[in-house]
């Protein structure tokens, strides 16, 4: 097997953290955390200071995937406003420190939900707690202001819907690896089913449950993570994305193997039908049409995952959560089609 280069030159970056945050000249601890299949992440002890550092996943990239400048450039924003992220130290470009661009925040502490729960909800009471707080964070997203923070050319306010078919079209045949003609599908149903958005906000772009953190002691969300896929558009787009991960009791079994798409159908856990309505209630948008926002975001997973699978072909990646594409693109294909025929014939 071909030994892959570090993702991280340990002296470089200690030389270089030196320089920028000056502190105690001490070796650095490194911990690579494997939570996600996205950008890296890494845990960077200097004495007993503690950061967290962002950078893209080795090559090849499809154009706008894994870009962790913007990440930075979202969270340095939102770091002004009341919305939960974590504060930004710096970003670097040269990508000769560590051989990639690359950001550091600061580490928050509490409980990032996969296949286990926080004590406080060990109870249907708490995991109704748990929901709601999911759903006002993205709510508090959805309000800011995002010009006066600073994002006024960050993207296009309007055409949203439309760009964002375009460009995973685009995405799609860069990564494709090989027939799926259940996902070409969808495509042509997302084509002649465009909605008519409302007003702009910042759309997170991979708003879910594991990519946000909780207090350690009481269902209060203190950090949202992952904003490589962040611009302005459709608010819909992230309330339909998170659904589509949110499972309730009686689903068929999930197209990838992750227990983190399975916590949520233990009782207490909202439906997919009380957190639109939630969302509703505290946003005062209409939730019309959510269908085709939930099958716009399993399409367009199944096409990011294709670019994956293409980096895992191609010997780049030793995450073995690839492994399993190879069917499990394909079953998203048909999910989401599932989503639209559901659509097509009224269902809810």
């Amino acid at each position: 097997m071909t030994t892959l280069p570090p993702l991280i030159d340990e002296e470089k970056l200690r030389r270089y953290l030196a320089e920028q945050l000056p502190g105690e000249d001490l070796p650095l601890q490194i911990e690579r955390i494997r939570g996600g299949h996205s950008n890296e992440t890494f845990y960077i002890t200097r004495g007993n200071q503690q950061w967290v550092l962002r950078r893209p996943p080795r090559g090849p990239l499809l154009p706008t995937a894994h870009d962790v400048l913007r990440e930075y450039r979202v969270l340095k924003a939102l770091n002004n406003s009341p919305v939960p992220t974590p504060r930004v130290l710096l970003a670097c470009e040269d990508t000769s420190v560590i051989g990639a661009p690359f950001y550091l925040m600061e580490r928050v502490h509490g409980y990032i939900i996969r296949d286990t729960l926080p004590p406080y909800a060990s109870d249907e009471v708490g995991r109704q707690a748990i929901s709601r707080a999911l759903i006002d964070a993205l709510v508090e997203l959805h309000a800011v202001d995002w010009q006066a923070v600073g994002l006024g050319d960050f993207g296009r306010p309007s055409g949203y819907l439309e760009r964002q078919l375009r460009r995973w079209i685009g995405q799609l045949e860069r990564s494709r690896q090989r027939p799926l003609p259940e996902l070409d599908m969808v495509t042509e149903w997302l084509k002649d089913h465009l909605p008519v958005s409302g007003p702009s906000t910042i759309v997170h772009g991979d708003y879910r449950l594991d990519n946000v953190m909780y207090a350690e002691h009481e269902p209060r969300v203190v950090a949202i993570f992952d904003w490589e896929m962040a611009t302005i558009g459709d608010p819909l787009a992230d309330l339909g994305y998170l659904l589509s991960f949110w499972r309730e009791p009686g689903d068929p079994p999930p197209a990838l193997d992750t227990e983190t798409w399975r916590v949520m159908e233990q009782p207490g856990f909202m439906t997919r039908t009380e957190l639109k309505e939630y969302y509703a209630e505290r946003s005062g948008r209409s939730v019309h049409e959510m269908d085709f926002y939930e099958a716009l975001a399993i399409w367009k997973l199944a096409i990011l995952l294709e670019g994956s699978y293409a980096r895992y072909r191609a010997g780049t990646t030793d995450d073995p959560f690839f492994e399993q594409l190879e069917a499990g693109i394909p079953a998203l294909a048909r999910r989401a089609l599932d989503v639209c025929h559901r659509s097509s014939s009224g269902g809810r």
